[in-house]
């Protein structure tokens, strides 16, 4: 009888952890999925991933939790990203930074793309030069590029970090233009745009929905947009082909990333909420208004992209001739 009795309160316990199965798995869905940013708040990354939020909570079924983890130049937030569990409840948008890394610095505390999962390449966002108008007199790159050459050295420029795609599009500039003047690293894109409009550096590169405002209001004046062609989010502001440095373009692309080891299913979801969340109206107006291109690869697309760029970036750090750190 007691052999029966301790059988029956084995299956007893047995069934009601199975019945209880359920509920775990649902207190699971039902926990915020977090975005670790590597980016400052005011970033056009921040910009993007805010205006997304409420679309990628539906579509995973579950709130959206925006975490800007800047410093490093982005490395802060990577790294915490390359150490959280590959459970689908931790994500982050990310940036060209991501590949320009392994040929600016000479160690990283992670492997890129190894220690990550790629998700999706999500879009582009437009690149703009632009001046404080107090400091530079400038209103296109001629007189720019003139400005620069009549005072060497005389000039500074800003970036959110040593390394990171604002630094290098400004090393890019210099390098075609033939030019010189100095880079001032910040810790974060907010902080470098609050020392542009109050005049302590002098010019920058920066992706458009973090300083449409700013061109708006005159703070700051646009020379030139990066990329090979205008934005239609700011018509009248020339390409850099336009006005003769026709070797200078770049783009800024962002993507969607997990921590390394993420099973096929997870990424399909993530995935497919990726895509529910940028064909949304309301995403896709705000895209629309910051002037990104949205353009989602599959997971193995972004994975060959990531590879791809990471030999692209690597040239053109050569050629910019920038000294890994």
């Amino acid at each position: 009888m007691n052999h029966n009795t301790t059988r029956r309160t084995a299956l007893t316990t047995l069934a009601l952890a199975a019945m209880a199965q359920p509920s775990l798995s649902l207190a699971q869905a039902d926990r915020p999925v977090k975005f670790i940013l590597p980016n400052a708040t005011g970033s056009g990354i921040d910009a993007i991933t805010r205006a997304a939020a409420p679309a990628l909570g539906k579509a995973l079924g579950t709130s959206v939790v925006v975490d800007n983890q800047a410093g490093a130049g982005g490395l802060v937030g990577l790294q915490a990203l390359s150490k959280t569990a590959p459970d689908g409840l931790t994500l982050s948008v990310v940036s060209n930074n991501v590949v320009i890394f392994p040929s600016v610095m000479k160690s990283l505390p992670f492997d890129m793309p190894g220690d990550f999962t790629p998700i999706a390449m999500v879009g582009s966002t437009p690149m703009i030069l632009v001046v404080n108008p107090q400091k530079v007199a400038a209103s296109n790159s001629r007189e720019l590029i003139a400005a620069l050459k009549a005072k060497p050295d005389g000039y500074n420029y800003g970036s959110g970090g040593s390394g990171t795609i604002l630094h290098l599009a400004c090393e890019m500039f210099v390098d075609e233009a033939k030019v010189s003047a100095r880079h001032i690293p910040y810790k974060g894109v907010g902080p470098m745009v609050t020392d542009l409009l109050g005049g302590q550096i002098d010019f920058a590169v920066l992706a458009l929905p973090s300083i449409q405002s700013h061109i708006k209001s005159g703070a700051l004046r646009a020379i030139g947009v990066c990329s090979e062609k205008r934005t239609p989010a700011a018509p009248d502001i020339p390409t850099f082909a336009e006005q003769g440095l026709v070797g200078f373009t770049v783009e800024g692309w962002f993507a969607v990333v997990g921590p390394k080891g993420m099973v096929p299913a997870q990424v399909k979801k993530v995935h497919e909420a990726v895509v529910a969340a940028f064909s949304d109206p309301a995403v896709k107006d705000a895209m629309a208004k910051q002037g990104n291109t949205i353009n989602i690869s599959s997971p193995e697309q972004a994975l060959k992209s990531f590879r791809a760029e990471l030999v692209k970036y690597a040239a053109l750090v050569k050629k910019a001739g920038i000294e890994p750190q």
